[in-house]
């Protein structure tokens, strides 16, 4: 079963439009693969996280400067999940990627993050 079987198969409490979504956009790129993770999904590249969904929510894995900026953005927040914020990711809310140019923008601003961490 591919990736975007198994994420219209699941039923856990996340956003599966959004969860589709994003599958469109990672599905070709190499080193992707999809895993269940905080109560939601995400993608890993080479083993690093780098997008998922939460609820209905975005993550993405940009780093601390990147972060900082996309705060300033209406709709982001730091992602904090567990009561504790974690340095250099984010969460958006839905009218934040409503568009898709603005939900590829915030996934390529991800991608970019995360291709310079070393592979796991």
């Amino acid at each position: 079963m591919g990736v975007a079987m198994s994420v219209r198969a699941q039923t856990m409490p996340y956003d599966p439009g959004l969860a589709e979504r994003l599958e469109e956009i990672v599905a070709d790129l190499p080193g992707f693969s999809l895993k269940r993770m905080f109560g939601g999904i995400g993608w890993l590249m080479h083993g690093n996280m780098c997008v998922g969904v939460y609820k209905d929510w975005l993550i993405i894995r940009i780093g601390e400067k990147a972060a900082r900026d996309a705060f300033k953005e209406p709709g982001v927040k730091p992602m904090d999940i567990t009561g504790k914020p974690m340095k250099g990711w984010a969460m958006v809310a839905p009218e934040g990627y409503e568009r898709d140019a603005d939900l590829r923008r915030y996934v390529d601003l991800a991608i970019r993050f995360v291709r310079t961490l070393p592979a796991k």
